[in-house]
């Protein structure tokens, strides 16, 4: 079986805590309602920065992976996202709790990666993952992984795709 390449949204791709009003090269402005952002507290649509360059970049690596969002997103990532990037549906971790409690100071996705992952080895893009993921990780992880920190104000670049096809090599 293939590893898992489990994405988040919001750092990765969406460089959300870039400067305001200044969009990263490369980056399209896009104006989104998913769940949870819409109500009377919330006029505005969310704003939500992609490169369309990075959907190419993840097919590329689908055939060494099986791509599967890690997102609060959740399935709506295959409906407000993967469209803008030229992704097809993908699964998703559908957690079940966000943003709870996590064990030993660890992100709140941690444990729910693992479970959902199994057995199987995985690469994981997330902005949130410390040194305390990778430990946990390391200990209670039967196979390989790789947990790739991104930065929240840059996102994706080069390196990070040629990082993750290097690691599914074989």
């Amino acid at each position: 079986m293939k590893p898992l390449l489990l994405i988040d949204v919001d750092g990765p791709l969406n460089p959300y805590a870039a400067k305001a009003q200044r969009r990263p090269e490369g980056y399209r402005t896009h104006r989104m309602r998913p769940t949870g952002w819409t109500g009377a507290e919330r006029a505005k649509p969310l704003r939500v920065w992609l490169n369309p360059d990075h959907g190419a970049e993840l097919l590329a690596l689908a055939d060494a992976y099986e791509l599967v969002w890690a997102t609060t997103w959740k399935d709506e990532a295959n409906d407000w996202i993967g469209p803008h990037l030229g992704l097809p549906r993908l699964p998703f971790i559908d957690w079940p709790v966000m943003h709870g409690r996590a064990p030993r100071g660890t992100f709140w996705k941690t444990r729910y990666i693992l479970e959902y992952a199994g057995e199987r080895p995985f690469a994981w893009i997330d902005d949130d993952i410390t040194a305390m993921d990778r430990e946990y990780v390391d200990q209670h992880h039967p196979a390989q992984a790789l947990l790739m920190r991104i930065d929240e104000q840059i996102g994706l670049v080069r390196t990070d795709f040629d990082t993750l096809a290097a690691w599914a090599a074989p």
